[in-house]
């Protein structure tokens, strides 16, 4: 088989095992998240989506547009602007594209049962280089444990770095990290100061009442 067809094929059995874990996890006659397997990737503007999911514990989940589905990890304590700030990002099970438009409640009793609020969206690019200062695809950037990328949301711009941790007792886990450059700010604090909804600007209380 040739390399390029026999590289679709396992990027594609990839993208099957993981929506099998997705789908596993939920019953769709229940739970109103999406399905998955419509939504069309765009290489050229990948997309990014944070979602406040407030759960057994309130967390912000952080989700990338990488090979065709949305990359995920769960930040207990939510992004920061500040660069001298560490948070700890577990990853999650990939999600379909489709789920970055998800805002609504999940029933109790199903994983993740609680309110989704899409606290931030918009479009990255990758900023990952070589030694050399040649760019590193997205793909195997992650795959490599080292993503550097530039967020264009509506709370969030500019660098954040997502680096694996392959030691210790937090090994497999990941750290996001604000880089610094022109969009850092310590004095920030979105998390706290900016708490409504990007694409309807309900809280999660609107939510959870008008879903009910």
């Amino acid at each position: 088989m040739p390399a390029d067809l026999y590289l679709v094929d396992t990027i594609k059995a990839r993208g099957m095992a993981e929506k099998k874990d997705y789908n596993q996890k939920r019953d769709f006659n229940i739970t109103k998240e999406p399905k998955g397997g419509t939504m069309k990737a765009n290489p050229n503007k990948p997309s990014f989506v944070i979602q406040k999911h407030d759960a057994t514990n309130l967390h912000y989940d952080f989700r990338l547009e990488i090979d065709g589905t949305l990359k995920s990890w769960s930040v207990p304590k939510g992004p920061s602007t500040n660069p001298s700030i560490k948070r700890m990002a577990i990853p999650t099970e990939d999600h379909p594209l489709e789920y970055a438009n998800f805002e609504g409640t999940i029933p109790k009793g199903q994983y993740g049962g609680g309110t989704v609020m899409i606290w931030d969206n918009g479009t990255f690019r990758n900023i990952k280089k070589d030694d050399k200062g040649e760019p590193i695809d997205l793909p195997e950037a992650y795959k490599m444990g080292t993503l550097e990328i530039w967020l264009e949301g509506e709370k969030l711009k500019g660098g954040f770095a997502l680096i694996k941790m392959k030691s210790g007792n937090m090994k497999g886990n990941w750290l996001l990290i604000k880089m610094d450059d022109d969009e850092a700010d310590a004095r920030r604090n979105p998390v706290s100061t900016q708490t409504k909804s990007v694409t309807t600007g309900r809280s999660l209380e609107d939510i959870a009442k008008e879903e009910e």
